[in-house]
């Protein structure tokens, strides 16, 4: 009783033909093929709209940016 037998699904296969037909059956599968084509296409121009975001690179060789001198930099206060 746990799994269904070959019968079983020939039965079902039966019953979803009758109910739906060939003809309507052809026509959901296309339908489903066109929606996902349509989600591929969006998908693709979506990512083509996106700007391209300069590469943020850091240059371990370059010297660090000069800093102010300070004028309290030895002087203790008493």
């Amino acid at each position: 009783m746990g799994s269904l037998s070959i019968w079983h699904w020939i039965v079902v296969i039966a019953v979803v033909l009758l109910l739906f037909g060939r003809g309507k059956i052809s026509d959901l599968m296309g339908d489903v093929a066109n929606g996902i084509k349509a989600f591929k296409k969006g998908m693709k121009d979506d990512e083509a709209e996106k700007p391209a975001e300069p590469v943020k690179t850091i240059d371990h060789n370059a010297s660090p940016a000069p800093t102010a001198a300070r004028s309290d930099v030895g002087s203790k206060v008493v």
